[in-house]
């Protein structure tokens, strides 16, 4: 019986099964790890997004997508409602990507808000709800200071904000009322009475300041010792500005940005030209390698390169603020590189000279000084051929005890309070030239 079974057993097609699982074993061992190997890697070179932010304003809404490497996407718009669709190839759906949603708050000017999905194998769809029709600027930056490859979507109005119409209906809108109730009062609701309309100042002439908080958005600049932000703290500067030359009758200050975002540095300059400004001051806080620097320090444009070593090193540090800050290099049209070659300058410098110095002399009654002279150097966002223009570094934000004063209150407002009074010194001395008053009564 035995001899039979084998014998049945040994035939040819139990002999080719027999060889055919052999074969099959043997691919098996040969060629599982290599495919699990492939298929591992196919998962690692899906890129991530390690970041995501927005930054919301009037002047356009910015959304940054972060990652380790360049990323592969494609943009469209679609209508009826509004949409942008961002769809991006070999990218992991990360919580930095869907957390992008949480982050689109309720008073953004553009967005409304955000969904992620797959698409289809290998691609990745990002819908962005807009609240009106935008007009996009997608570009690329590659890896700078802290971050890696950023792909930006600048989400831009079909009619852009006039800063020169902004700051009219600024100009002639009534008080706001900002009072608020004794605590434990009731609240009454009287009968709404008519406010009768805002006397414009009786002047001559109307001085118009404008307040360039530096940084902002994706450019934080100097980081303190303790974690502080120079854009914060240039910003709260200049509201506290603002509000002190508002208060002058005949003076108005113009922010050339009034939130956390950035806006290149040519921007900053055209806003200044459009509101026909008197003058432009832009605040900073001064960071170097070593924490023992300390004191303000003010300058000006030069013509002729700049007057220290020290002076060339933080213009050259003040204006890689755009490869920071991220700006469209595709959009020549809207950002046209100034040169000194083309301008004349002479009577700006000098004037700006001039407010530098009655500026300093009153930031030194709060602080040290770091030099006691105003410097020159090629800053570009001093480069408005007809507006006097002065850079402030307030203190050393890298200076821990002076990180600590930039972050008082106190401080600021005493900033503030010299910086305004410096101003006021000037126009003194050099009382503002007449100027077609048509221009601010449209």
């Amino acid at each position: 019986m035995f001899k039979a079974s084998r014998a049945a057993l040994d035939t040819p097609r139990s002999r080719a099964l027999a060889r055919l699982s052999l074969l099959i074993a043997i691919l098996l061992l040969v060629f599982w790890p290599l495919a699990d190997s492939l298929a591992q890697g196919q998962a690692q070179t899906a890129s991530q997004i390690t970041a995501a932010r927005t930054w919301p304003a009037q002047d356009y809404t910015r959304i940054t997508l972060e990652s380790p490497e360049p990323l592969t996407f494609s943009v469209l718009n679609l209508k009826d409602p509004e949409r942008l669709v961002l769809d991006l190839e070999d990218v992991e759906v990360t919580a930095a990507l869907t957390g992008l949603a949480e982050k689109i708050g309720a008073n953004d000017p553009y967005v409304k808000g955000m969904r992620v999905g797959r698409f289809k194998p290998g691609v990745i769809r990002v819908v962005f709800d807009l609240k009106s029709e935008i007009k996009p600027q997608v570009f690329t930056l590659a890896p700078v200071a802290d971050y890696g490859h950023r792909l930006v979507l600048d989400l831009y109005p079909l009619e852009p904000p006039d800063p020169l119409l902004v700051f009219l209906d600024k100009l002639q809108a009534p008080p706001e009322d900002t009072a608020a109730p004794a605590a434990g009062a009731r609240s009454k609701v009287p009968a709404p009475t008519a406010r009768p309309a805002p006397k414009r100042p009786d002047v001559a002439r109307l001085i118009i300041v404008v307040l360039d908080a530096g940084h902002g958005g994706e450019d934080p600049g100097a980081r303190g010792y303790r974690g502080t932000y120079e854009k914060n703290v240039t910003l709260a500067i200049a509201q506290k500005l603002k509000a002190r030359i508002d208060q002058e009758p005949n003076m108005r200050a113009v922010l050339t940005r009034d939130g956390d975002y950035y806006l290149p540095l040519q921007t900053r300059v055209e806003k200044a030209q459009r509101v026909r400004a008197d003058l432009f001051v832009s605040i900073h806080a001064d960071a170097f390698i070593r924490p023992h620097a300390r004191g303000a320090s003010v300058f000006a444009l030069s013509e002729k390169g700049a007057t220290s070593a020290a002076a060339s090193w933080l213009a050259n540090r003040e204006n890689a603020a755009d490869l920071i800050g991220g700006v469209n290099l595709d959009g020549k049209d809207r950002y046209l590189k100034m040169t000194l070659a083309d301008l004349s300058l002479t009577a700006q410098i000098n004037d700006s000279l001039k407010l530098g110095r009655a500026v300093l002399a009153e930031l030194g009654g709060i602080n040290d000084l770091h030099k006691a002279d105003v410097e020159q150097a090629g800053f570009a966002v001093l480069k408005a051929p007809d507006i006097p223009s002065i850079l402030v570094e307030t203190a050393f934000i890298s200076n821990p005890e002076e990180e600590k004063r930039l972050k008082s209150a106190a401080y600021q407002n005493k900033v503030a309070d010299a910086i305004f009074v410096g101003i006021k010194r000037y126009f003194a001395k050099n009382p503002p030239l007449a100027r077609d008053r048509v221009a601010l009564n449209p």
